[in-house]
């Protein structure tokens, strides 16, 4: 009788062993599903935390649409400097070097200036700004989609504008535009 029971017993723990792998062997996709779910949020969460910049308040001027972030403040060891941002507006729109095709980039550009004299500053590139935009338009104008294409080609955009822009509205004298930041360039 005593066997009789002991069958019975390592039966029955025999079927809860069973049962029990079933059950894992049903929840095992589930859990590697919610693993690889957390997984790829992680991985989207913490890509989107590398490549996004730092996003600035934008405040309108009120002067001719003009819009103006506030300053920014960059530690150098020992020194530090402001700048602030003027765009230039409105977008320059401009045919591409390119045989027998209609192409065009439009430029949206904002230049990052030294904090010198920002008032005077701003009032001059005010009246230069139609200095600038036919400077840009003869350079954009030059280039080829080859010329334009890839992240190498437009850092060396940004320089050759910068240094074209310095150069045409400080000849003589320190350059006051630090860095051009580009906000839109589409290429149709």
């Amino acid at each position: 009788m005593a066997d009789a029971e002991d069958n019975k017993k390592k039966e029955k723990t025999k079927e809860e062993g069973k049962e029990k792998k079933s059950v894992i062997k049903r929840l095992l996709p589930l859990v590697v599903l919610i693993i690889f779910v957390v997984m790829c949020v992680g991985a989207g969460f913490g890509l989107g935390k590398i490549l996004a910049g730092t996003s600035e308040e934008i405040n309108t001027n009120g002067e001719g649409g003009e819009e103006v972030t506030g300053e920014e403040i960059v530690d150098l060891g020992n020194e530090t400097k402001k700048f602030w941002y003027y765009d230039l507006e409105p977008a320059v729109v401009a045919n591409l070097n390119e045989p027998g095709v209609t192409r065009y980039v439009s430029a949206s550009l904002t230049l990052q200036m030294n904090l010198e004299n920002e008032k005077d500053t701003r009032k001059f590139l005010d009246e230069k700004t139609p200095i600038l935009r036919n400077w840009l338009y003869i350079f954009l104008s030059g280039l080829s989609i080859e010329n334009i294409k890839g992240d190498k080609n437009l850092k060396s955009i940004q320089s050759q504008i910068c240094d074209g822009f310095n150069k045409e509205l400080f000849p003589n004298s320190k350059p006051q535009i630090k860095q051009i930041l580009i906000r839109e360039f589409p290429i149709q």
